[in-house]
């Protein structure tokens, strides 16, 4: 499974050329968003870790989403 990020980096590779400055600016700004993504996620597990270590999985992974729904994805 890919993430969005992982899927616009193959699709700005596969579809821009690559020979201009433009498109590799725009690739180096996708693999470090792909970092801070990585972050993110390590992030929740650690606190869904710490917060529910008795807990079964299906239990983690609805508190897992539970806390994704928490990252505001709409503009104002």
């Amino acid at each position: 499974m890919k993430t969005a990020m992982q899927e616009l980096l193959e699709w700005v590779r596969a579809t821009l050329p690559m020979d201009l400055d433009t498109p590799q600016m725009i690739e180096r700004k996708i693999e470090s968003m792909l970092e801070k993504d990585k972050d993110v996620i390590e992030d929740i597990i650690d606190i869904i870790d710490s917060e529910n270590s008795g807990q079964s999985a299906e239990q983690r992974l609805d508190s897992i989403k539970e806390y994704l729904l928490t990252f505001n994805t709409k503009e104002k």
